[in-house]
């Protein structure tokens, strides 16, 4: 059973990409372009992970964290900031919003799996000799 992510990003190239390296790995992306969008379909599909651009249309990244931690079912779910916002704070403010990582834009394909991957809730492998 593949893992769900959903993707928060607006930016088309940014998408494409976070995209094609997380399905290349076995993840299922579901994407939303600006953030009420990316908060009614986290409600509805209850994602692995959630992965959330600061700089959004509508709705900034801080508010639509805030607003997913608001929801029961979401509160354990973790949350990413994926972002280009790089200055000092930056990273406090997204924690502090309710994210529980922050990864700096550009991504590095070659280490963007693996920085998500520390993140995403898998259940432990069953033990067949404990049956």
């Amino acid at each position: 059973m593949s893992r769900t992510v959903l993707l928060i990003e607006d930016n088309e190239q940014n998408r494409y990409l976070a995209t094609f390296l997380l399905e290349k790995h076995g993840y299922r992306v579901v994407t939303a372009s600006d953030g009420p969008a990316g908060i009614e379909l986290a409600r509805s599909l209850s994602p692995d992970l959630i992965l959330l651009d600061i700089q959004l249309p509508k709705m900034d990244g801080h508010a639509v964290a805030q607003a997913l931690r608001g929801v029961a079912e979401l509160r354990e779910t973790p949350l990413i900031a994926v972002t280009s916002y790089a200055m000092i704070g930056d990273r406090e403010r997204s924690l502090a919003a309710g994210c529980n990582g922050y990864i700096e834009k550009p991504i590095n394909p070659e280490t963007f799996i693996v920085e998500i991957e520390n993140f995403v809730r898998t259940p432990p492998p069953a033990n067949p000799s404990s049956q």
